[in-house]
């Protein structure tokens, strides 16, 4: 009978091989990546009125602060224009110094009087109650002017919120009201901010920890002759979504010129935020055979 030859590799050294072999796990591609913009609002009234004018067309583009639409207003107008014109008003004021400089002569005078007992004490006494009297019209005057500026301010604050401006820079994507048309709780326009342009990426949940904010992405809109782009991770979600086993993450792409639109699909190019490959293990040295023991 021949003696036996025995193999003893250990487990650890055969496990430590493979996994030489093996190259690291990758980043999986995301499930979705769909470009936004970054701001979308509506424009509204503040006050119920009738539409006048509407300055823009769908796909202008706007700045902030621009007028873009107008409410009638006519009575606002000439409420504005009448209550300007009281606190603008001097001559009653002018009047009321002119009778106050007019009340102190007459007491001076009849203080002197009083003096070398020309007149009683009952006629100066008169002479100083008129005086008061017309200082405190002075007062009065100058406190009505006070009232009608608040008046001309809230005249011209009413007026204003007949003029609808653009609340940021960016471009018209739809008119909702045409002039004519009343306005209570709808829209009139509704504005995009296209630059920058906000991407929103789905990701499974392998993928989590991989990606952090900071990060620079590659991203190739969804339509022929789309240039590809870099976005930077602006957040990532740290909710997963249990149903999906996924996540999300959100970036943002600088869009200077609006040459990427949105609402398109996009493919994310996230090499960099790959996890580095790991560096091959050495391969554990083969043992040798040794005979095996007779018994």
């Amino acid at each position: 009978m021949k003696p036996a030859l025995s193999m003893r590799i250990p487990m650890s050294a055969l496990l430590l091989a493979l996994a030489g072999t093996l190259p690291a796990p990758a980043a999986a591609a995301p499930l979705a990546c769909l470009i936004e913009p970054s701001q979308v609002v509506d424009i509204g009234s503040p006050v119920v009125g009738v539409l006048a004018s509407v300055e823009v067309e769908r796909g202008d583009a706007v700045r902030r602060g621009a007028v873009v639409a107008t409410l009638r207003r006519e009575v606002e107008r000439a409420n504005l224009g009448a209550a300007t014109t009281r606190s603008q008003v001097q001559a009653e004021l002018r009047a009321a110094r002119a009778a106050a400089d007019l009340a102190l002569s007459k007491l001076a005078r009849a203080e002197d009087l009083r003096r070398q007992n020309f007149i009683s004490e009952v006629a100066l006494e008169q002479a100083r109650s008129e005086a008061e009297v017309a200082q405190r019209r002075v007062d009065a005057v100058r406190e009505q002017q006070r009232a009608a500026a608040s008046d001309a301010e809230a005249a011209r604050s009413q007026f204003a919120q007949r003029e609808l401006s653009a609340t940021l820079d960016g471009i018209v994507t739809e008119r909702f009201l045409n002039p004519g048309e009343r306005v209570d709780d709808k829209p009139v326009l509704r504005i995009a901010r296209l630059d920058p342009l906000r991407v929103e990426l789905v990701l499974p949940l392998a993928d989590l920890g991989r990606l952090k904010a900071g990060d620079t992405i590659s991203l190739k809109p969804d339509y022929p002759g789309a240039p590809t782009r870099s976005a930077t991770v602006e957040r990532v979600d740290r909710v997963v979504d249990a149903a999906s086993r996924t996540f999300r993450a959100r970036l943002t792409m600088a869009n200077p010129e609006h040459a990427i639109p949105a609402g398109v699909r996009c493919t994310a190019e996230w090499g960099g935020a790959k996890a580095a490959s790991a560096p091959a293990a050495p391969a554990a040295p083969t043992p040798a055979l040794r005979p095996a023991v007779l018994r």
